[in-house]
């Protein structure tokens, strides 16, 4: 059971203190973990509480989205009506193959002349108007079985979604003027004959913004469902739940995206449509008692389930950042694995020129400088030309004042090499008259 809590393989021996510290942790705290009453509102001045009623042990129920959607994809498949391409579709031509040495393919062709369908490739599925590869038939399997206890814990999780604002929300209803949830109201909202009251009495309620999202989001449906009588689609509204009928249900239908549920009937395509649970749902007193009577508790099951338990949680404590930061279990962890050193790799600064502006600040902008100079035209190129000139000039005024025929540094030095040389071909001519 530590396995959820801390890696694998990081976990030593626990002291006999510390482990039973964590199974503390683990039990059940003392405080509730929601609210014990709910405020029950008058149907006609939902400003005013009638009274409090205690709240269904299986709106706390754990929340188990996958589940809801494993079964909501199943339970939705069973309204499906067989459908098939029909037996003889594509093979309703007296059509013959030409046989070989025609220079066509094999395959039957449509008999007759003088049309363009005489001669036409007919029953195989590469050609227009053939019969199709694997033809669907009416005996596909389209309906699933669904295990009951399954589908029950679905509805639990989906119910106790339906108390959480946070989830409520993130569906996308729009309840911030709405007083409380799970919203109750007194059982006088069944005996309501006529639309117009039953809209004022949820516009009371604060569902003003939720119908009226409702309303702008009706659409034209994408596809060819459009021409197949269900051509607009249209948000989920609120979902009543009564107790007896004595007028909501024909009051309630023509309110668009609004929809009303027995509670001895709850269905999980309108607690939990497309998948997702966290449907906007308003109570009546007798339906809300009666979800308590239905399910029960934990300990005495549920006396209108047979054989049915509320689902427990996994964890009784689902805080996993205090367990697994507390002090007992972060002492037996091994110290965290620091990460290698990672060295950069070395950048030629001769090619990278992000590297020289780093090792040489400034050469972008010599560089740049270098480009413009030889731009013909621009500022820089005449200010270099001129720079230049100025440059040769002075050079020349140089060499003319220092250097002047033989009195330059150059041919100054090389005369001292001339002496010498002279000198020595002297001496070589006196040996040679000597002899």
């Amino acid at each position: 059971w530590l396995k959820p809590l801390v890696p694998v393989g990081r976990l030593h021996t626990f002291q006999f203190s510390s482990l039973v510290h964590l199974c503390s942790l683990l039990v059940p705290p003392k405080m509730a973990t929601a609210r014990p009453v709910v405020s029950v509102y008058q149907f006609d001045t939902p400003t005013e509480k009638a009274e409090t009623v205690p709240m269904p042990h299986v709106l706390m129920s754990p929340l188990r989205p996958d589940l809801v959607r494993y079964i909501h994809t199943n339970v939705s498949k069973n309204k499906r009506q067989a459908i098939s391409v029909g037996a003889k579709v594509g093979y309703e031509t007296a059509a013959s193959s030409w046989g070989t040495g025609r220079a066509v393919a094999r395959v039957p062709r449509a008999p007759g002349g003088g049309t363009h369908r005489a001669g036409q490739g007919t029953f195989g599925n590469m050609c227009r108007g053939g019969g199709m590869f694997n033809p669907t038939k009416t005996w596909r399997r389209w309906h699933r079985r669904v295990n009951v206890t399954q589908k029950r814990h679905a509805v639990a999780t989906a119910l106790a979604a339906s108390s959480l604002p946070p989830l409520v929300m993130a569906r996308g209803h729009r309840i911030g003027e709405v007083a409380e949830l799970p919203l109750v109201v007194s059982d006088g909202l069944e005996s309501i004959q006529k639309t117009k009251q039953a809209v004022e009495t949820l516009k009371k309620l604060g569902c003003s913004e939720e119908l009226q999202r409702v309303l702008d989001s009706k659409k034209v449906r994408a596809g060819k469902g459009k021409m197949r009588n269900r051509r607009y689609t249209m948000r989920r509204g609120p979902l009543v739940v009564y107790s007896e009928d004595n007028g909501i249900v024909r009051a309630m239908r023509n309110i668009p995206g609004v929809e009303t549920a027995n509670v001895s009937r709850l269905n999980l395509l309108k607690l939990a449509p497309g998948g997702n649970f966290g449907r906007f749902v308003i109570w009546t007193k007798g339906a809300f008692k009666k979800l308590g009577e239905m399910y029960g508790s934990l300990k005495s099951g549920a006396p209108l389930k047979k054989n049915y338990h509320l689902p427990r949680p996994q964890m009784e404590n689902a805080d996993l950042d205090r367990i697994i930061n507390s002090t007992e279990v972060q002492s037996v962890l091994r110290p965290k694995l620091e990460a290698p050193k990672k060295f950069e790799m070395k950048r030629n600064a001769l090619k990278n020129k992000a590297e020289m502006e780093k090792l040489n600040p400034g050469s972008t902008e010599e560089r740049e400088l270098r480009r413009k100079c030889r731009e013909q035209g621009s500022a820089e190129q005449k200010a270099a030309a001129a720079s230049k000139k100025t440059r040769v000039q002075a050079s020349k005024e140089h060499n003319k004042k220092h250097k002047k025929g033989d009195d330059s540094f150059y041919k100054t030095l090389m005369k001292a090499f001339e002496a010498k040389a002279k000198a020595a071909e002297e001496k070589e001519a006196e040996g040679e008259d000597d002899e």
